[in-house]
């Protein structure tokens, strides 16, 4: 006879109804989880997209991504000559808000140039960009779609390509246009500012400026060694891969990776201690029955074998509940939710572990019954 799976079928209604409570709690436990590694994802999204191994900046600065950088433009020819780099390509970013269907929509503008290095990693619908101007590739997750036009600045582009995952460390939605565009869009003034700064003698700025150089090396070169070789220039600074995913995920997003993980810690405290409380609330509400077990001469191994299989069964059935309610949900979260085999797995052994731990308060109530109790009225 299984003890525990008759206590649970006598009061299947109160069980399952917890199990239901602690699964949301599980769920948002889950999801804090995903939450935290989609938050490092895409922080590293837009700096792994051009797949290149060097970024040229401004001197002294750590951009584009962490600080301010503008660079003239022709310095990709210089970088393309450099012994080991195969491809270089000047890049920008900016966060602009253009009107669309009524409302306002946040965008992350990139410029590149479509025959060199930082352009998107695929295409997920559509075509690329194959004229010089006014065309737009952009990310699903703005809501776009194609042959939409999107006014940003004093231009109209029309979206020939959507992307998939491309989202800045905030999470707002990715668009790529041509470099010349981006440039027009960033740096130019408008016409009122335009003509103050002419009226004041101050001249047009140079348009041939980026925020950012890109190389691709060739196989058998050294990041750090081309990196080196750029920083004798003095006036330019030169990070590699590496270096750059480290300052997005240690800097640009550390106090919010840190608070979401403290976050996920006091909810996996919070859910052991609900845990235990249920487990210890069940066990008080059969202490005559476990009285009348140990009367009749149940071993105490029964005892604890019931009062842990119960909680493992809790614990078990809500993770589940938990999980495939956050599997089945996470798409409609407005920040990416990535959830990993190892997570999930992890998670799991951690609930079985707080299981294991929270049953000791039910089996120290259980064993310290007298079986005098059942002869009680």
């Amino acid at each position: 006879m299984n003890l525990a799976y008759r206590d649970i079928r006598h009061k299947l209604g109160r069980f399952l109804l917890t199990c239901v409570g602690l699964g949301l709690l599980l769920g948002v436990v889950l999801a804090m989880i995903g939450i935290y590694r989609g938050l490092v994802v895409d922080a590293l999204t837009i700096a792994r997209a051009p797949g290149i191994d060097i970024w040229i900046v401004e001197a002294n600065t750590r951009g584009p991504f962490a600080e301010a950088s503008r660079v003239p433009g022709d310095t990709r020819e210089a970088v393309a000559r450099i012994a080991g780099v195969a491809a270089a390509g000047s890049i920008t970013y900016q966060t602009v808000e253009a009107p669309y269907r009524g409302e306002k929509l946040r965008l992350y503008v990139i410029g590149y140039e479509p025959t060199r290095p930082g352009g998107p990693p695929e295409i997920a619908a559509g075509r690329s960009i194959a004229r010089n101007h006014y065309e737009m590739i952009a990310d699903r997750s703005a809501g776009v779609s194609l042959g939409d036009r999107i006014q940003l600045g004093r231009n109209t582009f029309t979206v020939v390509g959507l992307t998939q995952h491309q989202v800045n460390s905030g999470g707002d939605p990715a668009v790529y246009i041509t470099l010349p565009d981006a440039q027009k869009l960033q740096f130019d003034l408008a016409p009122p500012a335009a003509r103050v700064q002419t009226a004041r003698g101050a001249g047009a700025a140079a348009r041939d400026t980026v925020n950012a150089v890109v190389a691709r090396l060739q196989p058998n070169a050294s990041a750090e060694a081309v990196a080196e070789t750029v920083r004798r220039w003095k006036h330019l600074s030169a990070i590699t891969q590496g270096e750059q995913e480290t300052i997005l995920s240690r800097s640009l997003v550390d106090r919010a990776r840190r608070q979401i993980g403290l976050f996920t810690s006091l909810l996996l405290i919070v859910s052991a201690v609900i845990i235990a409380l249920i487990i210890y609330t069940m066990t008080m509400d059969k202490l005559k029955q476990i009285a009348t077990l140990k009367l009749i001469g149940a071993p105490d191994r029964t005892i604890v074998g019931m009062i842990v299989q119960q909680a493992l069964a809790l614990g078990f059935i809500g993770f589940a509940l938990g999980a495939t309610l956050i599997v089945n949900i996470k798409d409609w979260f407005p920040r990416r939710v990535v959830l990993e085999p190892d997570n999930v797995l992890v998670l799991g052994l951690i609930v079985f572990a707080v299981c294991l731990a929270a049953s000791g308060l039910g089996v120290r109530a259980a064993l310290k019954v007298d079986p005098a109790t059942a002869l009680g009225g």
